[in-house]
């Protein structure tokens, strides 16, 4: 492989003919009557000399590494744990969890689902395919205007948006952009998983609308948005916008303010890129969480009975160190690991490897009537430590960007 950072892109289109029941989370999905917007996979390859790395995003809920595992096997010339694969939240595509009912029954299409894995891996390696010579823009700034909120209390959610943007300095496109990742804390459910719509919900109108902008190909990386950092799509009355509309003003908002915060970034040369993984452990608590690794006929990696694997991952990406996390984490996690990482660029690409529900401090858990069904959905009461704990454990031992 050549010295030279090189960088390539592709997407393919999910969206399920015919269409697909949506899930939202545990329970019996809804079925769909129409759709809005594509769901899609979106891949970046970065590469200097024997380093090579995928990131992909996936409209979904949630991406078990069960899944992931599979495409990994079907990609050439990245290995395994450089292959980063994350869920945007869409609370609008069909259940990728195999999400079991009372009864044990699931309602998981294997065959939908098994038809992803397989253009996950067709997308990576068309990516690897068009790798090319490049330079990257970094930028990490508050994004403005009424984009998300915090459910439970307003203002404590991140308003920071990370933008890397990979542009081609050779060929017939030199100067143009190769791909341009938004990372951002944010639920995609203006729709919801009520409404019987199949979507990717805001996630669309960003891609379109960075893609429209000349970006190249658009990819979303979840951060760190449980508890509840959501959509702000409150009107007056105390009531929401739940429309495609609303998605499109929220996405497209979005996309402009990644686009203003990377446009005056300075562009770096040949950037270093690094790239380490380490497995982790969780332990099992909740009941709700049990039952369902147990019954989903989708099986991931168990580590013992009652204690589940886990892939940490930790990029150094020119001047931005990228930390994952394996479910939702709420915002005071995001903080806490953001401020002791190498960085004055922090990104944070949750949902990705793994999407275990939601990760909260032991003093929350359990602590405030209102996070009385996001500690349910936890593995547990010491799922954040650990993850903080291993994160900055993996940031020590690994070199700055």
């Amino acid at each position: 492989m050549a010295q030279h950072f090189r960088a390539g892109a592709a997407m393919r289109i999910i969206t399920p003919d015919p269409l697909l029941s949506v899930s939202g989370g545990i329970g019996t999905p809804k079925k769909s009557i129409q759709k809005n917007g594509e769901l899609s996979i979106r891949a970046l390859v970065l590469e200097k000399g024997n380093v090579r790395v995928a990131i992909v995003n996936v409209d979904n809920l949630g991406w078990p590494a069960a899944l992931g595992n599979k495409s990994r096997a079907l990609i050439k010339g990245i290995p395994p744990e450089n292959i980063l694969i994350g869920a945007t939240h869409t609370h609008s595509g069909p259940d990728a969890y195999g999400f079991p009912n009372e009864k044990g029954e699931s309602f998981a299409d294997l065959k939908y689902l098994d038809d992803c894995v397989k253009k996950i891996a067709e997308a990576v390696n068309e990516a690897v395919g068009k790798l090319e010579d490049a330079s990257l823009k970094i930028a990490v700034g508050e994004a403005k205007g009424k984009i998300a909120y915090n459910y439970y209390a307003d203002q404590l959610y991140d308003p920071r948006c990370g933008v890397i943007q990979a542009i081609a300095t050779s060929g017939a496109k030199k100067g143009s952009a190769i791909a341009t990742l938004v990372n951002y804390a944010i639920h995609p459910e203006v729709i919801g998983a009520s409404r019987g719509i199949l979507s990717p919900d805001l996630c669309g109108p960003l891609y379109d609308r960075i893609e429209s902008q000349g970006g190249g190909v658009a990819v979303f990386m979840n951060g760190a948005q449980g508890g509840m950092v959501t959509a702000d799509n409150r009107v007056e009355g105390g009531k929401e916008a739940n429309d495609w509309n609303e998605c499109r003003r929220i996405g497209e908002l979005l996309a402009d303010e990644a686009l203003r915060i990377v446009k005056d970034a300075p562009v770096q040369e040949n950037p270093a890129l690094f790239c380490t993984a380490r497995k982790i452990e969780f332990p099992v608590d909740s009941e709700i969480m049990r039952y369902i690794l147990q019954k989903s006929p989708i099986k991931n990696e168990m580590a013992g009975e009652n204690r589940i694997a886990t892939q940490l991952n930790l990029l150094n990406i020119g001047t931005a160190q990228v930390l994952t996390i394996p479910g939702e984490a709420l915002p005071n996690i995001g903080f806490y690991v953001k401020r002791y990482m190498n960085t004055k660029q922090p990104f944070l690409f949750g949902l990705t490897n793994d999407a275990f529900g939601y990760m909260l401090t032991k003093v929350d858990f359990n602590s405030f009537k209102r996070y009385e069904y996001v500690s349910r959905t936890s593995l547990g009461e010491m799922t954040g430590e650990i993850y903080m704990e291993q994160a900055l454990k993996l940031v020590n031992d690994s070199p700055k960007p």
